[in-house]
């Protein structure tokens, strides 16, 4: 490639496939009282937490058509500022931003969701491997990460994202929670954000045991797995229906930069949503490799008690 895979728009790291003029939109949105941003750093549970946040606001699961799905929860760094014109209020705003780029309002909400460094890290790997525009499909875990430690993959620095929020994680408007604990208990966590949702969804719950059942059957992680993943899939072999001059611009471009690196759509389509296990780190660390990031852990968040949100884990 004649330009880096990363890099940076106005302060926002991003894969070199993003459109600058789309992230500089959604750096700038100005938030609406109704938005309640669903904010993680990538692959710590924003998706599952779409899910959730949105059957308890709506009591259906969100669209199963993949462009749908985009319309009513838009992903504001990818589709933009523009996305959010045309959505439902109160409603939901998927990003990855740390708090010091992102979109502020006192009016808005923030729902923040964090998941321990060593499974995000594993996660991300095989997420970055399976996005050809990451050209990364044949690398290997020792590369990557060094590329987490450093900060340069798509979204910035794990660790930049995690201080940033949690540093607000007792402001009004924010609600912080970890991936661990919605997994551990899910109903308990899903009473807490409906209750940060606002009063109404809270005592609805409360009030209706079947509706709060209905919740957590329809938005289990196998549930919000088979659903996000049949949909992600089916767009992706529609798309590749499309006729190369009816493709938009930036997928031309991507297509001609990337040339024949573009893996077959077997490759392309892998699933979104991979395993979602608490521990999966266990099966990708060596005892260096668990070392080399303990040390890194250790320079990032000094004078900072952050990592005690998994305490009850055995991370090294």
């Amino acid at each position: 490639m004649e330009k880096p895979v990363y890099r940076m728009v106005d302060g926002y790291y991003r894969c070199w496939v993003s459109d600058e003029a789309t992230i500089r939109s959604a750096l700038n949105y100005v938030p609406k009282p109704e938005d309640v941003f669903i904010v993680s750093y990538p692959k710590s549970g924003n998706t599952w937490l779409n899910h959730i946040a949105y059957n308890i606001m709506n009591d259906r699961a969100p669209p199963a058509n993949w462009m749908d799905y985009n319309r009513e929860i838009p992903f504001l760094e990818k589709h933009g500022a523009e996305a959010t014109r045309g959505m439902r209020r109160p409603g939901f705003i998927k990003t990855h931003m740390p708090f010091h780029l992102h979109p502020y309002s006192r009016d808005a909400k923030y729902i923040c969701i964090c998941r321990n460094p060593y499974d995000c890290c594993v996660s991300f790997y095989h997420h970055t491997r399976s996005i050809p525009f990451y050209l990364f499909c044949d690398g290997t875990f020792d590369e990557f990460l060094e590329m987490f430690m450093a900060g340069e993959v798509d979204c910035g620095d794990y660790f930049d994202h995690l201080l940033s929020w949690y540093n607000h994680r007792n402001d009004p408007n924010v609600f912080f929670l970890t991936y661990e604990d919605l997994k551990e208990d899910t109903a308990n966590w899903a009473m807490k954000i409906a209750d940060f949702l606002g009063d109404d969804y809270g005592k609805k719950l409360r009030a209706d045991k079947r509706a709060l059942e209905n919740v957590l059957s329809r938005t289990s992680f196998e549930a919000m797995k088979e659903h996000v993943n049949v949909a992600q899939r089916k767009f992706v072999v529609e798309q590749s229906l499309v006729p190369e001059e009816q493709q938009p611009e930036k997928v031309k471009r991507a297509m001609k930069v990337m040339g024949n690196r573009v893996p077959n759509i077997n490759q392309a389509s892998r699933n979104f949503v991979r395993k979602g296990v608490v521990g999966d780190w266990k099966t990708h660390f060596s005892a260096e490799h668990a070392a080399r990031l303990k040390e890194h852990i250790a320079v990032k968040t000094l004078g900072s008690d952050v990592m005690s949100l998994w305490k009850k884990l055995q991370l090294p």
